[in-house]
């Protein structure tokens, strides 16, 4: 997903002017409104102005002002000058998906709409045109400009819906893995001792997790601070070791999407010894690409467990702004951002062992007749 220009999930809309751009494309958004929430971005105008002559805004761009933004409460705008490389991507990141107008000459997935006089078609066939996923016709389409890419019909609004979904959808399954870390960076203060070395099953919590995760994952790391990590070597997984530092479980996120910024990643905390290969499962075929993260709740609050999520690449950028602002909390991230809430299979999947006695409650429901620290 590294290739993208505005949005992970972008897909232009490219033809002359006159071929039915804006009609399709506003049809498109009241269609897939429904389900997603739809970024739109009309590029390449000529020149635009959105300001009035006279209104205060105008009054303050004209006087030299670089930034103006103007809100009222339902909408914001902001006028800025000439483009901050990351202002775009950063102006999309709570959308779902993104629909851009133009930018025929940038390399987006794009469909491109023909035409009465098919001449766009001469820019397709010498090559002038790339990365085409779809073309749409004025009127019954033939076969296709090119073998195997799919055509429609402009009035056919409801179909081309239903392609874009799936085509942003099967390119999250190509395109972004799905790895993990087991969260093992905690001072286990309350416990007293490693939880993460504790044996509900027949194994320590930290190869327990990491075991679970395996099947589903093309990567399972533990994470945890450098000084923990010659202790944990012994288990034979991968180890990641914070590279931010003194910040909590972000800290072990933000350091697993360093490592691998095109992934998706599952963070599991390594005291959940109730959770189990079906909750996994779950938060996977339930798993949101399109927003920032897919988090399993709390039975008891009810809210998203930072701990028991899946984080979508574009999630990185959001978490690292609220790091500059010192602002580190996995929690309220999931609390306040556009993510999926699931209610686990398991009400007691998300069910964190953190105090000796909620440990010794915990041997029996799970089969232990010993000590789990043996």
């Amino acid at each position: 997903m590294n290739t993208m220009l505005f949005h992970p999930f972008e897909l232009a809309f490219s033809g002359w002017s006159g071929s039915g751009k804006t009609t399709l494309v506003t049809a498109l958004i009241r269609i897939l409104s429904e389900r997603l929430s739809v970024g739109y971005y009309k590029h390449g105008c000529h020149r635009f102005d959105i300001d009035r002559k006279g209104k205060d805004s105008e009054l303050a761009t004209s006087a030299g002002a670089h930034t103006v933004m103007i809100s009222d409460p339902e909408k914001t705008a902001l006028i800025a000058g000439p483009k901050e490389e990351t202002l775009e991507r950063q102006a999309f990141l709570d959308c779902d998906i993104l629909l851009v107008e133009g930018l025929k000459e940038l390399p987006l997935p794009k469909i491109i709409m023909v035409d009465a006089g098919q001449t766009i078609l001469d820019y397709v066939a010498d090559g002038s045109l790339t990365n085409i996923v779809a073309f749409v016709f004025p009127d019954s389409p033939g076969s296709s400009p090119i073998p195997g890419i799919p055509v429609f019909n402009r009035n056919d609004a409801p179909a081309i819906a239903d392609f874009i979904v799936g085509h942003l959808i099967q390119r999250a399954a190509e395109k972004v893995p799905l790895s993990a870390i087991v969260a093992a960076g905690g001072r286990s203060s309350r416990m007293g001792t490693d939880k993460a070395l504790l044996r509900y099953h027949d194994s320590n919590q930290l190869v327990h997790t990491a075991e679970l995760l395996k099947p589903f994952c093309s990567e399972v790391l533990i994470s945890c601070r450098d000084d923990q990590a010659r202790q944990y070597a012994e288990f034979g997984i991968p180890i990641l070791t914070d590279s931010y530092l003194d910040i909590g479980p972000l800290g072990g996120l933000l350091s697993a999407q360093k490592h691998n910024p095109d992934s998706a990643w599952i963070m599991v905390a390594c005291d959940l010894p109730f959770l189990d290969g079906v909750t996994v499962q779950q938060l996977i075929d339930e798993r949101n690409p399109f927003r920032f993260a897919t988090a399993l709740c709390s039975p008891e609050s009810g809210r998203p467990e930072p701990m028991a999520a899946c984080y979508e690449p574009k999630s990185r950028t959001r978490l690292l702004l609220r790091h500059a602002a010192a602002i580190n909390s996995p929690a309220s991230f999931l609390e306040t951002s556009r993510i999926t809430r699931l209610q686990a299979i398991s009400a007691e999947a998300t069910l964190n062992i953190n105090t000796p006695e909620e440990r010794d409650r915990t041997w029996s429901p799970l089969g232990r007749t010993k000590d789990p620290t043996s």
